[in-house]
């Protein structure tokens, strides 16, 4: 029997190619750190680790989205926080007007500080984070609030999520004493034909109402591994309304109630909470001490001074309340940034424990994948040098 070069070198490339499938699979798998390239070598890892993989990608997705929503948390915890520190000079201010000695210009003084005092309320509620209105509810690209010139009427405007037009309706808000009872407080108002504002009745009003409670109970309950999807309620809400901060009470009480009668909405409530908010408190005095000033030098000035003095005692004493519910804000806006640092840290935790857990599963011990390189690759050269060896011609190849 005659065995030629060409049958040897049929073999030899058999056996050459062989062993560099072996090293080209070795160098994959230090590359990429993975023990098997299809699922067929391990079926049973192979699943494993990929539900490892999808919660490892979850996790990172959350994480991803924590910075971004603290970020957001955190604005309106400043702004909030500005307008708690305003409310508390504006009752300094409050205290040094009812005092005897200010009067005239002083006293005038004082009622305009007062009155910007509110517009600076106003654009804290109007903050932004990047493209977003944090105190816009759902309503992020909209600014939610305008008021007046001279802080008598609040515009709330809102987008609601399922209007199918996407405009914003707008809710205007007029702080004014009654005739009758001398009390300051708000009403939901319009403008008539000859540009006044007049107070809404019937229908009109009613369907204002329903929409400005449906805006205050508005959430942004988001899934970041705090609470589960599955139960709304446990989840983290990132939204919070300028309306329930000026009104001074949360969504959650909201829907539980809190701007109820006999279990049905009622906006009177939610107005007279509103008069007695940050907003509604300043008004009230810089329109109490615009009185005074306007019956400065007439008959009735005793009286209206002496009304002007137990206007603004009420008023103190009702700011303390208000700086105690705008604190509460703060705090519960300061619990979930809190919240929300906790949770950055278990997710990168279990990053880390998901990353070691695939590791084990499917991942390939560094040291035994080198070493495996390193054989298969002296294999590969030593099969290359025997070939060199075989490429010398015999007299055989040239017979047939």
């Amino acid at each position: 029997m005659r065995v030629t070069n060409a049958s040897v070198y049929k073999k030899f490339t058999s056996s050459a190619n062989n062993v560099h499938a072996q090293l080209i699979k070795s160098f994959n798998k230090v590359s990429s750190t993975k023990a098997y390239e299809a699922a067929a070598e391990n079926p049973l890892a192979y699943y494993q680790s990929k539900m490892i993989d999808n919660q490892y990608l979850d996790t990172l997705s959350k994480k991803s989205l924590i910075k971004d929503v603290q970020n957001r948390i955190y604005q309106q915890e400043l702004q909030v926080r500005d307008i708690h520190d305003i409310l508390k000079k504006a009752k300094q201010q409050v205290q040094y007007a009812r005092t005897d000695t200010t009067t005239g210009s002083a006293l005038a003084s004082l009622r305009d500080d007062l009155q910007q005092k509110m517009h600076s309320i106003v654009n804290d509620l109007n903050g932004q984070y990047q493209d977003f209105y944090v105190f816009g509810g759902n309503d992020v690209s909209n600014p939610p609030f305008s008021l007046s010139g001279d802080g008598s009427v609040l515009t709330f405007s809102h987008i609601f999520p399922d209007d199918p037009n996407k405009e914003a309706k707008e809710f205007h808000m007029q702080l004014k004493q009654d005739e009758k009872t001398g009390e300051y407080g708000y009403s939901l108002v319009e403008k008539n034909a000859a540009g006044e504002w007049e107070e809404l009745t019937g229908q009109a009003k009613d369907d204002a109402a329903k929409d400005l409670i449906r805006a205050m109970k508005e959430q942004g309950p988001l899934d970041i591994g705090y609470g589960t999807i599955r139960d709304r309620d446990t989840l983290l809400d990132t939204y919070t309304s300028g309306l329930n901060v000026l009104a001074g009470v949360t969504t959650d009480a909201v829907k539980n109630g809190a701007l109820q009668t006999n279990g049905q909405d009622d906006i009177n409530i939610f107005l007279e909470n509103l008069a007695k908010g940050p907003l509604g408190l300043i008004g009230t005095a810089v329109q109490s001490i615009d009185k005074n000033l306007q019956a400065e030098n007439t008959d009735d000035y005793e009286k209206v001074h002496k009304e002007m003095f137990d206007t603004l005692g009420t008023v103190i004493s009702d700011m303390t309340q208000a700086e105690y519910t705008t604190s509460t804000f703060f705090s519960d806006l300061g619990t979930k940034y809190k919240l929300m640092d906790d949770m950055d840290s278990k997710l990168k935790l279990a990053a880390d424990n998901l990353t070691e857990q695939y590791t084990d599963v499917w991942g390939a011990d560094p040291y035994e994948a080198v070493m495996e390189m390193y054989n298969n690759q002296y294999s590969y050269n030593a099969a290359l040098k025997v070939g060199s060896q075989l490429l010398s011609s015999s007299l055989f190849d040239f017979m047939r």
